[in-house]
């Protein structure tokens, strides 16, 4: 791969991944509830996914998807309810603050905390294997950085490796920019609020997965 074209996908990685999106809504949802060291499992499946998708679109499989209206019909459904159940559960999620011990800060916490890491996992990568938006910006974008003559999965390996890189840095700044504002609220209402409006950033993707549409030739 030529110097100049992966210049041009690593700076095309970070315009991505800065983007608000799902991933970025549930990385600051899980910083808020889990702090960033937990929300790390999350952004784990959310980079998991990242790449299946990658190489799905690199193989061709995208194109042939985005090609089927049934099955892009079927992904952007799921995709949908998934990321509103995700926001219902964040909007009901219920916010505390511990009594702290003499000398300590207070501790906000709350019941979604000691959800499992498993779960944490799953929610990002079914985040990212179920947005269509995704798949479409893959099959649109991803053949112009790569090269017919040279090997496919070589290619797709070092573009992989790239947006991984750029989309963990990115994941985790959202995480800790939602732990840290976290920290600045210590009023019960206030984190309650704030938990409602990332649940409701969720619903509010996932409805608007709805109206997403599949490319025609």
């Amino acid at each position: 791969m030529a110097l100049q074209v992966w210049l041009a996908f690593f700076l095309a990685s970070w315009v991505i991944a800065v983007s608000p999106g799902s991933g970025a809504i549930l990385s600051m949802t899980h910083g808020l509830t889990h702090g960033v060291r937990r929300t790390s499992v999350t952004i784990a499946g959310l980079e998991l996914g990242l790449v299946v998708i990658l190489f799905i679109a690199g193989a061709g499989l995208g194109a042939l998807l985005v090609a089927s209206e049934h099955a892009f019909t079927a992904i952007k459904i799921v995709g949908a309810l998934y990321l509103i159940y995700l926001g219902i559960v964040q909007w009901r999620t219920p916010i505390q603050i511990s009594k702290p011990a003499e000398g300590e800060s207070p501790n906000v916490s709350s019941r979604a905390s000691g959800s499992s890491g498993m779960r944490r996992f799953l929610a990002g990568l079914l985040t990212n294997l179920t947005n269509p938006k995704g798949i479409l910006f893959m099959v649109a974008v991803l053949p112009q950085f790569i090269d017919p003559a040279k090997p496919l999965l070589s290619q797709l390996a070092i573009l992989a490796v790239t947006m991984v890189f750029v989309d963990l840095i990115v994941m985790h700044g959202y995480a800790l920019l939602a732990s840290r504002a976290q920290r600045l609220f210590r009023d019960p209402r206030a984190l309650r609020w704030q938990s409602r409006f990332f649940g409701g950033m969720l619903m509010s993707i996932g409805a608007a997965l709805f109206f997403v549409k599949r490319q025609t030739a």
